[in-house]
């Protein structure tokens, strides 16, 4: 095995995700081509390029590889610094209270029920589409499911009681009494992808903003609900499963559309 791949290897067995492997993996291919080796100076350079030509995040994951590189073939001393990320004041294309509320009663009325069941359990939980695609039906009866992160953390997401207790009536009209609840015509999983199209055909339907429906949009929605109604900071980053409080302080900032109705509503000077 050539290095690469031994490097790669040496991230499966960190239990990092696939898509990470495939990412760092790629970043040290790219390196080792244009540089050949790994110099402080080649590494100086390598960073330098980044800040030209890229976004502070992609820079970021970009030296993250290198520095996974760097410990696995014991040179941590050349470890390089992450550029900071200039965090905006106010959070973007969050769907709003009354948005979400009117897509669910829609999605009820016109028959849709497991997509009101996609909307309100991504909104009533703040779980992300890979984690609501975990739920089974008997989670739903239990009120809670227990999702374990790469690094071995537990987090319990919560099932609302109302959300439960609907749920399960839905569940047991179809006869399903256990197994992964959001299935597609083929009787398999739907997948994220698939989520994130459909919700946006609805947005269209129901004359809703398309770049506010998307699943994570829901997550956000949920954190704004819950510190609105119940101002417990650090309950929130444990049940979002943040690992730093600071990543769960973005939900104390208005959104943009919240900033612009504040300014349309008192500046009159």
């Amino acid at each position: 095995m050539d290095m690469i791949d031994k490097y790669k290897a040496y991230l499966q067995r960190q239990e990092l995700s696939p898509n990470t492997v495939r990412s760092y993996v790629w970043t040290l291919r790219h390196f080792m081509k244009c540089y050949g080796d790994v110099t402080r100076e080649s590494l100086l350079d390598f960073k330098a390029r980044l800040i030209e030509t890229r976004k502070p995040q992609t820079i970021n994951i970009r030296l993250q590889a290198i520095n996974r590189y760097l410990d696995f073939i014991h040179r941590d001393k050349l470890k390089m610094r992450f550029v900071k990320v200039q965090q905006k004041n106010f959070l973007e294309n969050v769907i709003s209270d009354s948005d979400y509320h009117y897509l669910k009663s829609r999605l009820k009325e016109d028959g849709y029920m497991e997509w009101y069941f996609v909307v309100w359990f991504l909104g009533a939980t703040g779980a992300r589409v890979s984690e609501l695609l975990q739920i089974r039906a008997e989670h739903v009866r239990q009120g809670y499911l227990d999702i374990y992160s790469k690094g071995g953390k537990m987090r319990r997401l919560y099932i609302p009681v109302g959300l439960a207790r609907e749920a399960a009536e839905w569940l047991d009209s179809r006869d399903i009494r256990s197994g992964y609840i959001f299935l597609n015509r083929f009787g398999v999983r739907i997948t994220a992808r698939g989520i994130a199209q459909r919700l946006k055909q609805f947005a269209l339907r129901y004359g809703i903003d398309p770049a506010v429906v998307y699943p994570h949009s829901f997550r956000h929605r949920f954190a704004k609900n819950f510190l609105e109604r119940y101002n417990d900071l650090p309950l929130l980053a444990d049940l979002m499963g943040h690992q730093s409080i600071e990543t769960t302080r973005i939900y104390l900032r208005r959104t943009a559309t919240e900033q612009h109705a504040v300014i349309d509503k008192i500046v009159n000077w």
